[in-house]
């Protein structure tokens, strides 16, 4: 078992990745090369650089018309989209119907047509 007093390397927090004010003895769970620590690590760093004030300072900021404008706009083409799916291929076809005999639905005999 290692002693505290003889570790080498600094335990860093999980969350804030700054060194802890103690170190632990406990062995680590995730280790250095585990894939799923560096998808993370990338994810952190992919996240880090949206958030460079060098960058936040040339964002676009719509103004609260605007963003109503687009959200009705978007609501608008959501709509057509939709009742564009329900009414495809559902033209009515008129067609001639040749009427030889009709069937009475009450009393379920036919009838001539004259």
């Amino acid at each position: 078992m290692q002693s505290s007093a003889t570790r080498n390397s600094a335990r860093l927090s999980t969350y804030s990745n700054a060194p802890t004010l103690t170190p632990s003895i406990a062995p680590s769970t995730t280790s250095s090369i585990d894939p799923r620590a560096a998808e993370i690590k990338a994810w952190n760093a992919g996240l880090d650089r949206l958030e460079d004030k060098r960058l936040t300072s040339q964002r676009y900021v719509a103004s609260p018309d605007k963003i109503d404008n687009l959200s009705k706009l978007a609501l608008g083409a959501k709509l057509d989209r939709a009742l564009a799916r329900r009414m495809s291929e559902q033209d009515a076809v008129f067609r001639h119907r040749t009427r030889s005999s009709s069937v009475d639905e009450k009393s379920g005999s036919e009838k001539e047509d004259a």
